[in-house]
């Protein structure tokens, strides 16, 4: 795919930090000259358009259904701003996150989101694939004011300022046309990886959940549980409802502005990102810390679990376990687990069920003690939960293994992709050969197949 991929001849000093040296018969202008601002208003029967960071400008309703989440729009949609097919459009606030691309659709976005419109003929694509690499959002953010990152704002007099490279038309054409090529082989094999993990994955639940309701004896004798999800239990094993597990609560919320990185004497904040959801070690993917003297009285003085209780995170099935004592945001709810129960072996029970099956699903996702607390869990006794734990970690050894290098293979495909985008929209790869050996493009190019773990950080306004 890439054979045949040389830097060109001669470059140009461009000045602008963001695109570096360009080749020489490229235009370098500033935007203020390619874009003027669009605000065209008063449209409210026109289709609700939203500027993800995943996946550029899609249809509400299909981002809603993908990652339920509430639609928090105005009823009055008159100040609502239309953009037409080949407008760019961006969230002034996560413009330096990549929320930014160019419109396929008709529709009406948030008055918060800026709609450009070129001044004359490019090839929108081009500029699509060029505004949505990491370097421009680095550019994005230099060019963006705020006091802290939550307020940061790309304002339309700035983006103004900021410098593009245009290669020549037919040039334009050639790199969109060799970057849908490319960029849909490399989706296709991301999407085949992520099917191997998903039969892992599958594989695994199916080890854990034989593991956590009928123990690791497979000579055992059983009952009836006279519960569907979980059929027959060891004949020694108890059946308890959730209530008698541990507590569930939530802590108060703080402002990340009142968070301290000092470590002495201080204590974890945490928010669902930091929580690790594809695997079962139940780690943290990070911490934040948060100043003691600020500490609510009431902490849990021993491992608790902790896990989404509200939106499309429930759907990423994320749980984890905190060994000291913390704070959450409004969005975890914490289960502070008796001492008759191996907090490991209950994360475990809570994965096999999902938390979406626990959940109440029928608005907003959302799940909490009412919907825990009755629900009947097996329960061996506590050395016995403990036995399971520590066999599965051996048992779930190789899968593990397995996830962890597709999981790798992932990460380098996508780095790839996107190394590629930002070396050939950026002219330090000449492709203007290689496009024209490629067939033309029949079928539409797949957009990325995302994790919900990344779409749930998608912003609907």
């Amino acid at each position: 795919m890439i054979d045949g991929l040389k830097p060109y001849s001669d470059y140009q000093e461009t000045g602008a930090y963001w695109l570096g040296q360009v080749p020489k018969h490229w235009s370098v202008m500033p935007n203020r000259a390619i874009f003027e601002e669009v605000k065209d208003r008063d449209h409210p029967t026109e289709e609700m358009l939203s500027v993800t960071i995943t996946r550029g400008i899609v249809r509400q309703r299909a981002l809603l259904a993908d990652t339920s989440k509430k639609d928090s729009s105005n009823q009055n949609k008159s100040a609502y701003k239309l953009i037409q097919p080949n407008d760019i459009a961006y969230n002034k606030m996560r413009a330096w996150q990549g929320a930014i691309g160019v419109s396929d659709l008709r529709g009406i976005i948030s008055p918060a989101y800026v709609v450009m419109r070129l001044r004359s003929s490019q090839v929108p694509r081009y500029l699509h694939y060029l505004y949505r690499t990491p370097q421009f959002a680095k550019e994005a953010e230099r060019w963006s004011y705020g006091i802290t990152s939550d307020m940061w704002s790309l304002r339309p007099e700035h983006f103004k300022m900021i410098y593009t490279a245009l290669p020549p038309l037919d040039e334009q054409a050639a790199i969109v046309k060799f970057l849908d090529y490319a960029n849909g082989k490399i989706e296709r094999a991301i999407r085949a990886k992520r099917k191997l993990i998903g039969l892992l994955n599958e594989q695994k639940q199916a080890i854990i959940h034989r593991a956590v309701t009928r123990g690791r004896d497979p000579n055992v004798k059983l009952k009836p549980s006279g519960i569907p999800w979980l059929g027959d239990v060891p004949e020694h094993w108890d059946v308890m409802r959730g209530k008698y597990l541990g507590r569930l609560f939530s802590t108060p919320s703080v402002m990340d502005n009142e968070l301290t990185e000092d470590s002495d004497g201080n204590a974890m904040y945490l928010k669902v990102s930091d929580l690790a959801g594809a695997d079962d070690s139940f780690r943290l993917t990070r911490s934040r810390l948060y100043a003691k003297r600020s500490m609510p009285r009431e902490t849990t003085r021993r491992s608790m679990i902790v896990f989404p209780k509200r939106g499309g995170a429930i759907y990423t099935n994320k749980v984890a376990i905190v060994e000291s004592a913390c704070l959450v945001d409004p969005n975890l709810m914490c289960w502070a687990i008796s001492e008759r129960f191996d907090p490991h072996y209950v994360a475990l029970l809570l994965k096999t069920r999902t938390l979406a099956d626990l959940a109440d699903v029928s608005s907003v996702p959302q799940i909490n003690n009412h919907h825990i607390n009755p629900v009947p869990f097996p329960a061996p006794p506590v050395a016995e939960q403990t036995s399971i734990v520590a066999g599965l970690e051996r048992d779930l050894a190789g899968v593990n293994s397995a996830v962890s290098r597709v999981d790798r293979e992932l990460e380098l495909l996508r780095e790839y992709r996107t190394t590629l985008t930002a070396e050939v929209v950026t002219g330090k790869l000449d492709v203007r050969e290689v496009a024209k050996r490629l067939p033309d493009q029949t079928d539409e190019p797949l957009p990325p197949d995302e994790s919900l773990d990344e779409m749930v950080d998608d912003e609907i306004i």
